[in-house]
């Protein structure tokens, strides 16, 4: 039987499930995003992963140097596996020593840390440090490569293909804008004591004081990462991260012209987002949304929820709008297991259905006594 719901389940609109995923409300005036000068891009929200502004983001495109986000998201895997630690010495190979572009100088046959070599690839971009990097943990370059790959897809990359660890040429070494956002949002969630190093400025190594490439971080205090690239081919890209007053939003920008338009670009969608976008924590793993009626069962009311933290994106200004339904059955009879969908949530803006919900039990109710079934059996006769 339909009930309406209170005034706090409103916000519930332009939510998925999962906290993966957001709808938007068409109705409400939101303006175009800025033209940048880039062959690609997309804007998301970092929590809920919801699209704010795009331009092309399925198309396949060379990465550059922001394959080392991959490269450093299968060296954080191995960390957390135990696989290797980052006290670690590498001893440096001569091919990593000699590999072109980007490099922190590290020397053939010198001993270094994984820590330091990931901070020599992170903030300063280092193909040598990429290529140790991937030989440390994997034994040669293309094996890791083929591990990137098994990590992109687990994550839900489903457009890009790591044929190295740098970016460097290669016909089959591909990504885009979107599998690009997967994977920044991925760092940031999964490893955020290794993402506080994408803010790092300076990096001072072998006596060689070495910058961040990501000017971003100098001229907005809520940047707070992520990756540059470059290479003639994929010209300049930027993965940039914010946050401001609680809410996290990622860029993406590929293929601009020039290192000033790329940050120039960044910039923009940021502030697009920040400025016409809104994001709320509606509801923690666990709490309760309301009681379900449970008929034969040990307790007469079971909470219902969610299994995982809530969030929600949505236009500015749409709040007022937007109305909640909770549909359930009146007579659930026992026993519930723990997860199971017990209710449905049905969201709408101007009587237009928006989403479709279940709502799950939080905990057990197993079967009620004797007495409990016998009485409830005839009170549901009466029902």
């Amino acid at each position: 039987m339909p009930q309406k719901l209170p005034t706090y389940l409103i916000f519930l609109v332009f939510c998925l499930f999962s906290v993966s995923t957001a709808v938007f409300a068409q109705n409400v005036p939101v303006p175009q995003p800025p033209i940048i000068g880039a062959k690609s891009y997309l804007l998301i929200d970092g929590s809920t992963g919801a699209e704010l502004a795009s331009l092309k983001p399925d198309e396949r495109l060379a990465p550059a140097s922001l394959t080392k986000l991959m490269t450093a998201y299968a060296i954080f895997r191995a960390l957390g596996e135990g696989q290797i630690a980052l006290d670690d010495q590498v001893t440096v190979s001569e091919k990593a020593w000699r590999t072109q572009g980007s490099r922190m100088f590290i020397e053939v046959g010198s001993r270094v840390s994984v820590e330091e070599l990931l901070l020599g690839m992170i903030v300063q971009s280092g193909n040598d440090a990429s290529v140790a990097l991937a030989e440390h943990a994997a034994g040669s370059e293309s094996v890791f490569a083929q591990v990137m790959n098994q990590y992109a897809t687990q994550i839900g990359m489903t457009a890009s293909n790591f044929r190295n660890s740098t970016g460097l040429p290669d016909d089959n070494h591909y990504s885009t804008a979107r599998d690009m956002a997967t994977l920044a949002r991925a760092i940031i969630n999964e490893f955020p004591r290794y993402y506080e190093w994408y803010s790092v400025k300076t990096y001072l190594y072998n006596d060689i004081d070495q910058r961040n490439r990501n000017a971003l971080l100098w001229r907005d205090s809520s940047v707070d990462g992520m990756k540059t690239g470059f290479t003639d081919d994929a010209g300049y890209c930027l993965v940039s991260a914010a946050k401001r007053d609680g809410m996290r939003v990622i860029a993406v920008v590929l293929g601009t012209a020039s290192a000033k338009s790329r940050i120039d670009g960044s910039q923009a969608l940021l502030n697009f987002g920040f400025r016409f976008f809104e994001t709320r924590l509606l509801y923690r793993a666990g709490e309760a949304v309301a009681q379900a009626r449970i008929w034969k069962a040990e307790k007469e009311l079971t909470p219902i929820g969610l299994p995982d933290d809530l969030y929600i994106t949505f236009p500015r200004g749409s709040f007022d709008d937007i109305e909640s339904v909770l549909n359930m059955s009146a007579t659930l009879v026992g026993p519930v297991a723990q997860g199971q969908p017990l209710a449905e949530l049905l969201v709408s803006l101007n009587g237009d259905e928006l989403i479709n919900m279940p709502l799950r039990a939080l905990e057990a109710n197993p079967d009620g006594s004797f007495w409990q079934r016998t009485r409830d059996g005839v009170k549901l006769w009466f029902e």
